[in-house]
């Protein structure tokens, strides 16, 4: 059996998905009495591609986070780390405006593949997040139905930088908050742009919503006074799409 080493990814859709992105799997364990044609699928696609298949018993999993599925694959080797300026290549060679998000301190990991999904569905160019103090693991990737082997992700050390550094590439950084300036819809969202997410419970830091160039809210009607974090981001995301479809 393959060492434990290595990046891992759980469940039949990041796998599938992870086979289909080319990227980079040695080995993919399934539970022995699993079928279905979602698993025929991979194992076709898995032997197409001289991935290393191990058909193993049910204790294998039981190191694994809830949701395996019964089916886990293993990465050796790590890609290299994405910088800011290779986000601005793909925005570039795409021809369009760029357009990024920029997670201030998520530690839920559901709510960041959420968020990871619905961004790679709507075309967003890449994501930002520190380092440190962010969900991160096999729950992501699980969460974003496979969705984070297809975004561009950058992580860095210090997120202010990161947001300096894109105000002189003429990004524009909006962050969302209950309390912002304008509802988000009356902003022109077609320039180029990464909206700043909050965590759960605190939103944007105050160190980082002061270097935001403007601050938009999603308004709330109920008794309830915010959003989820990533049905807000769904939200402003689809916003921003509408407009530059739009136009």
């Amino acid at each position: 059996m393959s060492s434990r080493k290595g990046r891992w990814i759980c469940g039949v859709n990041p796998v599938r998905e992870a086979l289909r992105s080319s990227s980079a799997i040695d080995d993919i364990y399934i539970y022995k009495e699993k079928r279905g044609r979602s698993i025929e699928e991979i194992i076709k696609l898995a032997r197409a591609m001289n991935v290393h298949l191990h058909f193993v018993d049910k204790s294998f999993f039981s190191s694994f986070p809830r949701g395996h599925q019964g089916i886990v694959g293993r990465r050796a080797e790590i890609s290299p780390e994405l910088t800011l300026a290779d986000l601005y290549s793909i925005s570039m060679k795409k021809n369009e405006p760029p357009f990024y998000l920029i997670i201030d301190g998520i530690e839920d990991p559901r709510n960041l593949g959420a968020i990871v999904r619905t961004a790679e569905v709507a075309g967003v160019h890449g994501l930002v997040m520190q380092k440190r103090r962010i969900a991160t693991g096999m729950t992501v990737a699980k969460a974003s139905a496979g969705a984070i082997e297809f975004l561009p992700i950058v992580k860095v050390s210090n997120i202010k930088h990161a947001i300096e550094d894109m105000q002189k590439e003429g990004i524009w950084i909006f962050g969302a908050e209950t309390e912002g300036q304008k509802e988000y819809w009356s902003v022109d969202l077609t320039v180029p742009l990464a909206f700043v997410l909050g965590s759960e419970g605190k939103g944007i830091r105050r160190s980082v919503r002061d270097y935001c160039d403007q601050i938009v809210r999603i308004p709330v009607r109920g008794r309830v006074n915010s959003l989820n974090v990533s049905v807000a981001a769904g939200v402003l995301i689809y916003e921003a799409l509408r407009q530059r479809m739009k136009k």
